[in-house]
């Protein structure tokens, strides 16, 4: 189920990862007439999102939206929409159709049935879930310590994570476990030595773990120190 994939340098692993993207996506474009990338956010995935821009696919038949957003303004620097709107959505992918998790709401979860109705506009299960590991373990924004609402109506959840300056929305735990295939990201040697103790001696509190547990699908872990 776990295929681990070493690169020597992020210019390599962001080269891969974007052949590897776009056959996904090109994959289940021959089966469906749209297909749905799911990506993460924070500082990692500016080295890697701009190569899967430059693709060559039909990118307006492509729905994208973000794994967690963090509860600020779009045009905030933490913005997890402001780094798709200035990474991805460019070059040939600049016709993908892109699915915001921020509201207007003061809080994340006052905008639950909002962000769950944007969700349902793209093809579920989601065709390709790109995501990062945090050095707690965490994915998305289900951290260590959460409960994961296994019968929440919503595809997403309000979260409040430790030590964080702001609230956050994350896509559902059995909604990330559904996708089609998940892509996990880490690019330090701590985050892959905790990939490896993980993996090794599992901890049911740990979200990778969970996801790991829930899935049925392949999951291919692009590394890299």
């Amino acid at each position: 189920m776990i295929e681990r994939r070493f690169y020597n340098s992020m210019h390599e692993l962001s080269a891969s990862f974007a052949d590897f993207a776009a056959s996904i996506l090109r994959d289940a474009l021959m089966q469906n007439n749209n297909v749905s990338l799911v990506v993460p956010g924070g500082k990692t995935p500016r080295d890697y999102l701009p190569a899967l821009a430059r693709q060559a696919l039909p990118w307006e038949r492509v729905y994208i939206t973000l794994s967690d957003e963090r509860w600020v303004e779009t045009q905030a620097d933490a913005s997890n929409e402001r780094l798709v709107r200035s990474y991805l959505l460019k070059d040939k992918a600049e016709k993908a159709h892109f699915i915001g998790l921020k509201t207007p709401h003061a809080h994340p979860s006052e905008a639950l049935a909002t962000v769950h109705e944007r969700l349902c506009q793209l093809p579920r299960p989601f065709n390709l879930t790109v995501l990062g590991l945090g050095e707690d373990g965490h994915i998305a924004s289900l951290f260590p310590g959460m409960t994961p609402d296994q019968d929440t109506p919503y595809l997403c959840q309000a979260a409040e994570p430790p030590l964080a300056p702001s609230s956050r929305i994350s896509l559902a735990l059995p909604v990330l476990a559904s996708s089609c295939h998940i892509a996990l990201v880490v690019t330090s040697i701590a985050k892959r030595q905790l990939l490896d103790r993980l993996i090794n001696h599992p901890d049911p509190f740990i979200p990778f773990v969970q996801l790991v547990q829930q899935c049925q699908s392949p999951i291919t872990i692009f590394e890299t120190n």
